[in-house]
């Protein structure tokens, strides 16, 4: 469960997910910052579009601890020493933190708050490949190392990002986007010809209290973990001892938003992904996004001054928009974290 000793929010706050369009680092740190001050949650970008390395995978394989990776047609694959390819995603990965540290530098007031992103132990294994070939999936201690090993290597990140931003209270997303079809045994194998045998709902719990439990031992205050809404597998979260579920809201069933409001009233942060930006409307209205959350939310019977728990998001990262188009992503989640927090206010 999550940690007693950690204070809720006291109103609505507005985040993204971390993907971002674009390949300049700094251009994408400037922005973030400016739109999403104090008491909102700035994060570090991640910049897919800069390529090998800067993808989801590869961004946090470079963290793991005696496990190199390289990559091969597949995909990442697990090797037996660091290529070219480890390499790029490292410096990558520093030279974003090193950027964060001079722009934060240069603030007249520092953020409150600051997000990083990291790919979840299962969806990292279901991306990884083993030596033949096939995903590290199937392989249960290579299910366990890698959470180890992760396990591992976010305590040397999270000083990082923590020199950069210092006073900061580091928070961290744990992103599982293919959670549901690793309980499912959906994922195919490398061949495509068949699929992976499911993994049991204990041992996913399992392996996230590992990653949790090292983190929080790493300063974390507040971690989520962010799940598809297709079977998000809440109670599993909970179980691992996460502060927050992070979940996209246009397709959760009256059953999903039950089980919601039983984890908000035991303390459990909502990670709403309201704001669905890359509908044929463009950016919906502000009032639209609000109602989307506040409908649900009293059609449970949860009080509105009970708003103050939820974090609005993009219902998926914004890697595909352009960066005007993101910008002002953020712009309206902010002006939807007013909207929520004037109704928590009666």
């Amino acid at each position: 469960m999550p940690d007693a000793d950690i204070q809720l929010p006291a109103q609505v706050t507005a985040t993204a997910l971390g993907p971002w369009p674009g390949q300049d680092p700094v251009e994408a740190t400037r922005i973030i910052r400016g739109e999403l001050g104090s008491p909102h949650l700035p994060f570090l970008a991640e910049l897919p579009d800069r390529g090998v390395g800067a993808d989801a995978i590869g961004r946090t394989a470079s963290l793991l601890v005696d496990l190199a990776v390289d990559v091969q047609p597949h995909g990442w694959r697990i090797v037996d020493r660091p290529g070219r390819d480890l390499v790029r995603a490292r410096s990558a990965l520093s030279t974003d933190i090193n950027v964060l540290a001079d722009i934060a530098g240069e603030e007249d007031s520092a953020a409150e708050e600051f997000k990083v992103q990291l790919r979840g132990p299962l969806s990292l294994a279901a991306g990884l490949h083993l030596h033949n070939g096939e995903r590290a999936l199937i392989d249960y201690g290579a299910r366990r190392d890698i959470a180890a090993s992760l396990a591992a290597g976010v305590g040397a990140h999270l000083a990082k990002v923590s020199a950069a931003v210092p006073g900061a209270r580091l928070v961290v997303q744990l992103d599982e986007p293919d959670i549901a079809s690793v309980l499912a045994g959906t994922i195919p194998t490398s061949s495509g010809y068949r699929t992976l045998r499911s993994v049991a709902g204990q041992e996913v719990t399992e392996l996230w209290r590992v990653v949790i439990d090292a983190l929080r031992g790493a300063g974390a205050a507040e971690i989520a973990i962010a799940v598809p809404e297709i079977e998000a597998p809440f109670e599993r979260i909970l179980s691992a001892g996460a502060d927050a579920i992070a979940v996209p809201l246009r397709a959760l069933t009256t059953r999903q938003w039950e089980q919601l409001a039983e984890a908000l009233e035991a303390g459990t942060r909502l990670w709403a992904g309201a704001l669905q930006a890359d509908g044929p409307g463009g950016v919906p209205k502000a009032s639209e996004v609000v109602d989307s959350v506040r409908r649900p939310w009293q059609q449970l019977g949860l009080p509105l001054e009970a708003l103050g728990t939820v974090r609005v998001t993009p219902s998926g990262g914004l890697e595909g928009q352009s960066p005007a188009a993101a910008t002002e992503v953020l712009t309206r989640l902010t002006q939807v974290a007013d909207g929520l927090n004037q109704l928590a206010l009666g």
